[in-house]
C-alpha cells in the first residue's frame, strides 16, 4: 500500500491555477501490476500539468521515456521509446463516479486521486499492436505487405472473366466450381 501512496495527488490542498508534478517509473512499478505480461521494465518520467479551476481540475499527462518489450517474432527483449500525452478531468460534483474513460466526478471533499492506475493504462495504450525488435522491422515491412492488393473476387466472378463461365482445364473434364478460382489465380502466376 505504501508503494501506491506514492502516486497519491492531494488535490484538496492546491489552490487554483497551474501546477506541475513529476513522478519516475521504474521497474517496480510494472511489478505491481500482477496481470502484467506486456511490460516487465521500464523507465519513464511522467510530467502532470494540474490546471485547478473553480469546477474542474485538468490533469495533462506527459510520459516519456522507455519500456522493455519482448519481441513478437523472435521473443527477444528491447526497448521501446514512449513519448505521449493524455488528459484526465476530474469534475466536482454530488458523488464520486467515473462518467467516461477520460472524466471522473468527485466531491469537493475528496482528498486525493490516485494516478498510478491511470498511468499504468496511459503506457499500455502507447504500446504498439505489434511489438518487433527494431532488427526485424524493415524484414517486417517487406513481408507485411507483399501480395497485398492483388486479389479480387466478387460473386464468383473476375474482371478477366466477367460472364462467371468456368474455364476447363487441359482434358475438358467438368470442374467443381470451388476450384475455379485456384486455378484462375495458378494461371496468373
Amino acid at each position: 500500500m505504501k508503494f501506491w501512496r506514492t502516486f497519491d495527488i492531494e488535490v484538496i490542498k492546491f489552490l487554483e491555477g497551474i501546477h506541475e508534478i513529476d513522478f519516475e517509473i521504474g521497474d517496480s512499478f510494472f511489478q505491481q501490476f500482477e496481470d502484467n505480461e506486456l511490460v516487465k521494465k521500464g523507465n519513464l518520467i511522467v510530467r502532470i500539468k494540474m490546471k485547478v479551476g473553480a469546477n474542474v481540475i485538468e490533469m495533462d499527462f506527459h510520459i516519456a521515456g522507455k519500456v522493455t518489450l519482448t519481441c513478437d517474432r523472435s521473443l527477444e527483449p528491447f526497448e521501446q521509446p514512449l513519448d505521449f500525452h493524455e488528459k484526465m478531468l476530474y469534475k466536482f460534483g454530488a458523488e464520486e463516479k467515473e462518467i467516461d474513460e477520460n472524466v471522473m466526478m468527485i466531491t469537493r471533499d475528496t482528498p486525493k486521486v490516485n494516478v498510478g492506475q491511470l498511468i499504468y493504462e496511459f503506457i499500455l495504450l502507447a504500446l504498439p499492436a505489434k511489438k518487433i525488435h527494431p532488427d526485424y522491422r524493415n524484414e517486417m515491412d517487406d513481408e507485411e505487405y507483399e501480395g497485398e492488393g492483388i486479389y479480387a473476387y466478387i460473386d464468383g466472378q473476375d474482371s478477366d472473366n466477367p460472364e462467371g463461365d468456368s474455364e476447363s482445364d487441359e482434358n475438358n473434364e467438368a470442374v467443381d466450381p470451388r476450384w475455379d478460382l485456384l486455378k484462375k489465380l495458378k494461371n496468373k502466376e
